[in-house]
């Protein structure tokens, strides 16, 4: 999953605001930090929308500062950022893809529509059509200190 550092700080008027130095487009705020830590997740996903309607690559994730937090994309959504990234990087159009995965091109269209769901399958063909192969890991969370 693609996790990005978020700062919030205390707004002066009351409450916290929420802003992601990877990803500038993502800012919200709220009135006590357990809701800006909720809404935090929702900006970062409201964001990935500009970068998907421009066909721009989205910034990799950097290192989280001693200030800030990390926030994590679904696994769903960092799944399509990846692809979407391999797509623009590699000047693939969809046109394109749809035609070495034997689909039409409106099916492309779904599968990088982030409110659309996509089988995981059907990703790793899209990813393998692009030369790539989808990689799944599961790790387990480190203890909680008591």
């Amino acid at each position: 999953m693609l996790k990005f550092p978020a700062r919030f700080e205390p707004d002066p008027a009351g409450g916290y605001v929420v802003t992601f130095r990877d990803i500038p487009e993502a800012i919200t705020q709220a009135d006590t930090l357990e809701e800006a830590r909720e809404m935090a997740r929702d900006a970062l996903v409201t964001a990935m929308d500009f970068y998907f309607d421009e066909g721009r690559t989205v910034p990799a994730p950097t290192k989280a500062r001693r200030t800030e937090e990390v926030v994590a994309l679904p696994p769903s959504i960092s799944t399509k950022v990846e692809l979407l990234n391999r797509v623009v990087e590699s000047n693939t159009r969809p046109v394109d893809l749809a035609r070495r995965m034997g689909i039409k091109a409106q099916e492309v269209t779904r599968i990088l529509d982030l409110h659309h769901t996509t089988k995981i399958d059907t990703l790793a063909d899209a990813f393998a059509a692009l030369g790539y192969e989808l990689d799944l890991s599961v790790n387990q969370r480190p203890a909680a200190v008591a």
